[in-house]
């Protein structure tokens, strides 16, 4: 008979384990949704680039990108914090059965969304074309400021009811609307209002008409989520909590700061050179932007269930989640980065011979997102457990550096210094988000089986440089990269198969194969 201690731990770990596997399941099952609309709308998205930069040119890029800092900034404002809010609070109200909170959460949001819009929308209107004239030195940006205002406003609840379905943890719903309706109607209207001669300003309308479609989907799809007494419009509506505005708050804080550490650098490159070159930056950082596919695949349910779990003091399970999870994405990341790094210049060809000068940012910024990755949801563990004040000072703290360096270095070395500036900040953030956390929660994402990644991605790196170096003879060259990324993926899993899977690994592989074989018939 085994000793007492042994067989009063049994149910225990079998309670955790099952925990973990139903954490698990449900996580990949929305991640795998929201990563196949990402995958979908990036392949598709690509092409629509390659179209747009030959059709409308760098300039014309550069002067939408230029548009898009100004309604960045301004949609801070116009969101107030709350769309991040919703996934919280949202999340929270239903887990604990509190309709009569969660119908005033929504309906006093809009309440508060809606005329915030319509006074910042009034001042885009009439600042926007003194910030083109003499900030940005580009008078041609100003005849479509209407165009934005409508692209802010609807940006902005598009954004609230969003992220109203990912606090109902239905990340599905919300990725089939945005990426498989949404995306593909927007590239239509584009493509048939540029063909009519219209040019940059089709595209515009193209976006605006598109992003109405959407928030009507997301509207009826948040209302038929919502319980039966949180759909009520009759009878008073309870006021917003002091946490929701103070969390609301802590949001705006970290908004504004994200906004200029992503920003920064267009706007800088806008003000000391031109928006030819703003163009040329912002196609190759749309690139580095899918480097992380796989970390927001996974961010978009595992917000909600970080506040879930610590919310339940689950620290335990939360830090096996996070260890697992970290690991696959940084493995699923491996061989994107390594082919985007290795077939730099061949990607940036496809866009026109103008942007191949964009190469070297495409690798700078890829370098930064590798170690985005390979911290894992840091940020956002941070932010959902109710540390958000040191989250914001880091963020503070990096948001001064980030200026200072693109301010030094874009003068002196372009877009090239851009793309440092940004992969540097995005280096010692997240290094420093890992150091609030273990102070914070004690958790860490890294373990002894970390080290069974090298061989995978010393496979990988090898093969993708044996191909382009024994098929340089083929034409057009971003074939070979994407054989190199079939390769790279295939050799990994190989590999890292040989190696050997720890059993929560083996928990992540039956949840992805399960999703695999529920979506391909026999």
């Amino acid at each position: 008979m085994p000793p007492p201690s042994t067989t009063s731990q049994e149910p225990a770990i079998s309670s955790e384990t099952q925990k973990f596997r139903s954490q698990m399941g449900q996580i990949s099952r929305h991640s795998a949704v929201f990563f196949t609309g990402t995958v979908f709308t990036a392949a598709a998205g690509y092409l629509f680039k390659v179209y747009l930069a030959r059709t409308l040119g760098a300039e014309a890029l550069g002067i939408y990108a230029l548009g898009m800092t100004i309604v960045g900034f301004l949609g801070l404002f116009s969101g107030l914090g709350l769309p991040q809010a919703a996934v919280r609070f949202v999340a929270l109200y239903t887990a604990t059965g509190r309709s009569a909170q969660l119908r005033a959460f929504i309906i006093r949001c809009v309440g508060l969304l809606m005329p915030a819009n319509a006074l910042i929308a009034t001042l885009l209107l009439f600042a926007g074309p003194w910030v083109a004239d003499h900030f940005y030195r580009t008078p041609a940006l100003s005849q479509y400021f209407r165009l934005f205002a409508l692209i802010m406003v609807l940006g902005a609840l598009t954004t609230f009811f969003g992220q109203v379905l990912q606090g109902y943890k239905d990340v599905s719903r919300r990725t089939v609307i945005t990426n498989f309706i949404g995306t593909p109607l927007m590239m239509l209207l584009t493509v048939g209002l540029v063909f009519l001669g219209n040019g940059l300003w089709g595209y515009l309308v193209a976006q605006v008409l598109s992003a109405a479609a959407v928030l009507i989907l997301l509207i009826v799809t948040a209302w038929k989520l919502s319980p039966a007494a949180a759909r009520s419009l009759r009878g008073p509506v309870l006021p917003l909590e002091s946490q929701v505005f103070a969390f609301g708050l802590t949001v705006f804080g970290s908004g504004m700061l994200e906004f200029f550490l992503a920003q920064a650098d267009k706007i800088l490159i806008g003000f000391f050179i031109n928006a030819r070159e703003v163009g040329i930056y912002a196609v190759a950082m749309a690139i580095v932007a899918f480097i992380p596919i796989a970390l927001q695949s996974v961010n978009q349910i595992f917000s909600p269930t970080i506040a879930d779990l610590h919310g339940r003091g689950e620290r335990e399970l939360l830090g096996r989640l996070f260890q697992t999870l970290t690991k696959w994405i940084l493995g699923l990341t491996l061989p994107l980065a390594t082919v985007t790094i290795v077939f730099a210049k061949p990607l940036m060809r496809i866009f026109g011979p103008d942007f191949e000068a964009g190469w070297i940012v495409l690798v700078i910024g890829t370098l930064g997102q590798l170690v985005n990755c390979g911290t894992g949801s840091v940020g956002y563990l941070l932010l959902m457990s109710g540390n958000q004040n040191r989250l914001i000072k880091v963020q503070a703290a990096m948001t001064g550096i980030t200026l200072l360096l693109n301010a030094a270095l874009i003068p002196r070395y372009g877009i090239t210094g851009a793309a440092f500036a940004s992969a540097f900040t995005n280096v010692v953030s997240n290094v420093w988000y890992l150091r609030e956390l273990r102070e914070s929660l004690a958790m860490s994402p890294y373990n002894r089986s970390y080290l069974r990644l090298l061989a995978p991605a010393a496979v990988v790196i090898a093969a993708a440089l044996v191909l382009r170096s024994t098929m340089a003879w083929v034409r057009p060259q971003w074939t070979v990269a994407v054989l190199s990324g079939i390769v790279g993926y295939a050799l990994l899993l190989a590999v890292a198969t040989v190696m050997g899977l720890n059993d929560d690994d083996r928990i992540v592989t039956r949840a992805v194969l399960a999703r695999f074989r529920r979506q391909v018939p026999h």
